[in-house]
């Protein structure tokens, strides 16, 4: 039996779609979906979202919900994280902190100092996940979509790197998608070679049939005067390659657009855009909360498109397929830091995951990723010896901030987070 354990169950979205597409796979054989999270309400709404999604798919997998972690990953296969720490409050506080210092952030689970601050909430858990995979499954794959990857990706390898961590996210996969519906071909057809970071990676090439589709976008492009008031566009018209992550996203990893309110107008870039989205996702889990008890199914969404399904296939089947990942740099990306959590491509099947070796980005997409990274670099730093100072220091070298921002009035805005949110951090986090 294949024993898959979901840590941070109460994602109900994330799980649903999971779940949906690892039953969809019939030759999968006897699984046990192990369910676990610590807020008993979303653990049994996740329980009844797995159950009738086995119902609907006629599917029969032993499927067990629980409070206690290390039950849960006890001879666990395959461990998938989606905890999110401290959920849509301290989002809130990543964005209203901020904000009064004049800050503006889009999403702010990347980079910035809403990213560095989820990740010095996400840190401690990670160290502690870890420790119980190392105990209890050791051998297990820990395939994370939790954010700011980069950054868990990086801190993993640094604290645990005997742990098999893959980080996991569908942006390139959604990108080339959406570009195939602007430049009406079918993503089918269309072969692509991606690598940077995660939600900073560049669409090396696009082909159909051998022929560069980068014309047909341009062209494409030319003639739509709304397509170019998107930040990925205007990135992706000066830098010569196109960026994998929403314009959203992609807005507030650079100094250039944030800090002006002519560029917002002429970008339509939604400042403060993931406090809503967190808020619909909460409506979202209140609205199948409510159906599942009162007996109803939940709506299954078309799917097969999330890779820890497709990763855990592979591995138990032979099944070969091609991904993207989330590893540490092991001179894949040949002028990007060692050590650092880059996204390439990787090959899965019986034996494991596969990273591929990328070479050299072009220097001016690598430029952008170095300053990407120097900031998960000292946020990791930091977390590893316990220095507040360098808390501080990533976020003056973040782009967006050192755009908008004195350094005095970072240090003072990182100093305001630390005591808004309290308990979820450290106490080596006050300066």
């Amino acid at each position: 039996m294949t024993v898959i354990s979901f840590i941070g169950a109460g994602s109900v979205e994330f799980t649903r779609d999971l779940v949906a597409d690892l039953l969809r796979f019939p030759d999968l054989g006897d699984v046990e979906l192990r369910l676990h999270d610590i807020d008993d309400t979303r653990l049994r709404t996740a329980e009844g979202v797995a159950r009738s999604i086995a119902t609907q798919l006629g599917a029969a997998p032993t499927i067990v919900a629980t409070a206690d972690r290390r039950a849960a990953l006890d001879g666990a296969d395959f461990v998938v994280n989606i905890v999110q720490i401290g959920g849509l409050a301290a989002t809130r506080t990543d964005f209203a902190v901020p904000a009064k210092y004049g800050l503006r952030q889009t999403i702010a689970d990347t980079l910035g100092v809403g990213g560095i601050f989820r990740a010095l909430r996400t840190f401690p858990f990670l160290s502690a996940l870890a420790k119980d995979i190392t105990e209890l499954c050791p051998e297990a794959l820990l395939l994370n979509y939790t954010n700011p990857m980069a950054m868990n990706i990086w801190y993993l390898s640094r604290v645990a790197p005997q742990v098999r961590a893959y980080g996991l996210c569908h942006s390139v996969y959604w990108t080339v998608v959406g570009l195939c519906e602007v430049m009406g071909v079918p993503y089918e057809e269309v072969d692509y070679h991606s690598a940077g970071v995660n939600h900073q990676a560049w669409l090396l090439s696009m082909e159909r049939a051998g022929q560069d589709l980068y014309p047909l976008l341009d062209a494409k492009i030319d003639a739509d005067p709304e397509l170019r008031r998107r930040v990925r566009v205007d990135m992706y018209r000066r830098l010569g390659y196109y960026p994998t992550e929403t314009s959203e996203h992609s807005s507030e990893y650079v100094p250039w657009y944030l800090k002006d309110p002519g560029e917002i107008s002429r970008l339509r870039i939604p400042v403060d855009a993931y406090v809503a989205i967190s808020e619909e996702n909460v409506a979202t889990f209140e609205l199948t909360r409510d159906i599942v008890a009162a007996g109803g199914q939940v709506t299954i969404e078309s799917g097969a498109t999330e890779y820890a399904p497709q990763v855990i296939h592979s591995v138990v089947t032979g099944t070969p397929r091609r991904i993207q990942v989330n590893v540490p740099n092991t001179g894949l990306i040949t002028n990007l830091p060692t050590g650092a959590g880059v996204e390439v491509p990787a090959t899965v099947d019986r034996s494991g995951v596969h990273p591929w070796h990328v070479g050299d980005l072009p220097v001016q997409c690598a430029a952008l990723n170095r300053s990407f990274l120097n900031v998960g670099e000292l946020t990791v730093q930091a977390a590893v010896t316990q220095d507040a100072r360098m808390i501080r220091q990533a976020a003056m070298v973040d782009p967006n901030a050192a755009a908008t921002l004195t350094v005095d009035r970072i240090w003072a805005l990182c100093d305001d987070l630390v005591t808004a949110h309290g308990d979820l951090l450290e106490p080596w986090t006050v300066r």
